[in-house]
């Protein structure tokens, strides 16, 4: 294990050649998504540039980029730690995201096919595995991924174009409570898509609103505790 808390076999090394420097920086993105590279953890250029196979050059040059998207914190004298996320820039990420998530809900239910709701229950299902198998990793993945397959649904590229650059943040709030939301989650999914079968937008609407309010809920509880 090396000091940044990183198991090795974590993350593949890098393969050559293409932009390093981009690479570098979605698989370090990545790793603190998913709390591989816990918040107010220090980051070691060269450690982390052993474990991905690659120079120092690129590895600072994505810390450069992550200090400036405020992933992580860069200390005078001190180095790189990956950002403490405070409890009004969760409550304003995701109170943004209801608003997105509740509109995509709507739009989804208002132009709901068979196809598409096939789609959400066969995501659904594979979360409830997840869950059951106690893979946390995996069912934060899927629900991103029922989320995102919501807002395809929704058909309206400028929403989903707001919802992908908040997407990576929601999840990296999600990651903690995903044990704690287990099951319920999952059967909040059900409920949705059994609105959005129906064509029922407001249910559809409100449904979404009070699912995103419950993970944000859950995340304030979770900090507070």
């Amino acid at each position: 294990m090396l000091s940044t808390g990183l198991p090795q076999g974590a993350v593949p090394r890098l393969e050559r050649p293409g932009p390093l420097r981009d690479r570098v920086y979605e698989a370090l993105l990545e790793l603190i998504t998913t709390r591989a590279l816990q918040p107010g953890q220090h980051l070691v250029e060269s450690e982390l540039a052993g474990h991905l196979g690659v120079s120092r050059q690129p590895v600072r040059e994505a810390l450069q980029r992550l200090n400036t998207e405020g992933w992580i914190d860069l200390r005078p004298a001190q180095g790189a730690f990956v950002h403490v996320p405070t409890e009004d820039e969760a409550d304003q990420l995701l109170t943004v995201r209801t608003l997105l998530e509740a509109e995509a809900a709507r739009l989804a239910a208002a132009g709901a096919d068979s196809a598409g709701v096939a789609a959400l229950e066969e995501l659904c299902a594979e979360g409830e595995r997840a869950v059951a198998a106690d893979d946390v990793d995996g069912a934060v993945a899927l629900n991103a991924r029922f989320h995102a397959k919501i807002m395809e649904l929704a058909g309206n590229t400028v929403l989903a174009e707001l919802a992908r650059q908040v997407d990576r943040r929601v999840r990296w709030y999600y990651t903690p409570v995903a044990r704690q939301r287990g099951r319920q989650s999952w059967i909040e999914h059900r409920e949705l898509i059994a609105a959005i079968a129906d064509r029922d937008e407001q249910r559809a609407t409100h449904l979404m609103r009070e699912h995103t309010e419950h993970t944000r809920r859950s995340y304030h509880a979770r900090a507070q505790s």
